[in-house]
């Protein structure tokens, strides 16, 4: 079903402002149909969150878009193997399937599929089930772990006739051998497969948790992994499930360098999808972000082009000779870029820019994360109808709002340093020409 931009901004305008959604819609069209999206239902969302997981995917339909998914169905393969008795134990952390398992999981697995066929029907969603006729497999080792098979081939021919006849095609993780014999496969070696096969725009984990959590049980909003990997790796905190989610991940991504990951809970789709404040963690292959303590270390001239393309506006004359820089942060390849100067002793942002499609794939997250992990107090502008305020009042500690601007800052101690900040941003004078509602 296709849909005009209006009409999806009028359906999106509880999620995000109209430049949020069209943004977003431009990058998703921009693509083949079959590789907006691979969506991944994880067991646990199938589980307990069937009929919202149904309402999450029919919308994407709904507003034009075809994503492919594939599932799991661990938490009901565990509980028909318990109640009928079946052992499968784990070697290696693979799980062992023997004949008589076997034929429960692919029941299980079945029955499950045409499960989410149905509550995508319900919610006015034409999708077509497709078992067993997509992957190409071999056992792994039938002496070791029995009815196991890992990925060798995907035959896409199924996935594409559904695309054509305008249904979504709902892939579960069986494949078959070249003899014919149906083996289980893990649902996230399913997804890598589909997805390096499609190489989507987008690949989404539905997940019952919503994201990937820190150290305080925080969703992380996004994760660069050229800048944050590493570092997450080393964390005695980042183990089991996340760990091995985010080996997956960086795997996948430095095969497929121009698609971004989500996680996210079935009823945060939308806002994951369509808004800079996103629902979960947009997790990318990323670059590097770079910290230069004087303007002089900068490519000038490519972070002028980048402040100017971003705020429709040009740089006052003189710009880097009258600022006291403080800091700056800047992607490699200058696709997004923050600058911070000194102003009446403290760290004042003056420039925040992020391309659009820098923005999609959670650049600006990176820098904004680096500029916060350096500088504990900050504070800066921006006009009061700035349509990014949504997503400032999020990072923020506080604001003070005026007709014309909004002031916010973190990490300030008290009444004195917070009325210093205000006072400071209200009298700055603006440093872009003819400045509108995205330049201060």
């Amino acid at each position: 079903m296709s849909i005009t931009r209006d009409t999806l901004a009028k359906l999106l305008t509880n999620l995000g402002s109209k430049k949020e959604v069209e943004q977003y819609l431009k990058q998703y069209c921009s693509v083949d149909e079959q590789r907006f999206a691979l969506i991944k239902v994880g067991g646990s969302a199938l589980d307990q969150q069937l009929d919202t997981v149904g309402s999450a995917i029919a919308f994407l339909q709904q507003v034009g878009l075809t994503p492919i998914i594939v599932h799991g169905a661990a938490a009901h393969v565990d509980r028909a193997l318990a109640d009928a008795g079946v052992p499968t134990p784990r070697l290696d952390d693979v799980r062992c399937i023997s004949p008589d398992a076997f034929d429960i999981v692919r029941r299980v697995l079945q029955r499950e599929n045409l499960a989410l066929v149905d509550a995508l029907a319900a919610n006015g969603c034409d999708a077509r089930p497709i078992v067993g006729e997509v992957f190409e497999v071999e056992p792994i080792n039938l002496e070791r772990y029995g009815l196991r098979g890992r990925v060798t081939g995907v035959d896409d021919t199924s996935v594409l006739a559904a695309i054509r006849a305008g249904k979504l095609p709902v892939v579960t993780c069986l494949g078959a051998t070249r003899h014919g014999q149906l083996l289980s496969i893990s649902s996230d070696e399913a997804a890598s497969a589909l997805a390096l096969r499609f190489e989507p725009h987008k690949i989404i984990f539905l997940t019952s948790t919503g994201g990937l959590f820190n150290e305080e049980q925080q969703v992380i909003s996004a994760i660069n992994l050229t800048e944050d990997y590493d570092r997450l790796m080393a964390q005695p905190w980042v183990s089991g499930g996340m760990r091995r989610k985010l080996a997956h991940i960086h795997e996948l991504l430095e095969k497929l360098p121009h698609t971004t990951v989500s996680i996210t809970a079935p009823d945060k789709l939308a806002r994951e999808l369509f808004t800079h404040r996103g629902a979960g963690t947009l997790v990318s292959r990323g670059e590097r972000v770079n910290s230069f303590s004087r303007f002089e270390d900068l490519e000038r001239e490519k972070l002028q082009q980048l402040l100017e393309s971003c705020f429709g506006r040009r740089l006052t004359p003189g710009y880097f000779e009258k600022k006291k820089c403080h800091r700056v942060y800047a992607t490699e390849d200058y696709r997004g870029a923050a600058i911070l100067t000194s102003e009446a002793g403290l760290v004042y942002l003056d420039k925040f820019a992020v391309t659009q499609k820098a923005q999609g794939e959670g650049l600006g997250g990176s820098v904004w994360q680096c500029m916060r992990r350096d500088n504990p107090k900050v504070f800066w502008r921006s006009q009061t109808v700035n349509p990014v305020n949504a997503w400032y009042f999020q990072q923020s500690d506080g604001s003070y709002r005026t007709p014309k601007w909004t002031v916010f800052w973190c990490g300030m101690d008290g009444f004195d340093e917070i009325t210093r900040c205000v006072h400071t941003a209200l009298e700055m004078p603006a440093s872009l020409k003819d400045h509108g509602v995205e330049g201060d």
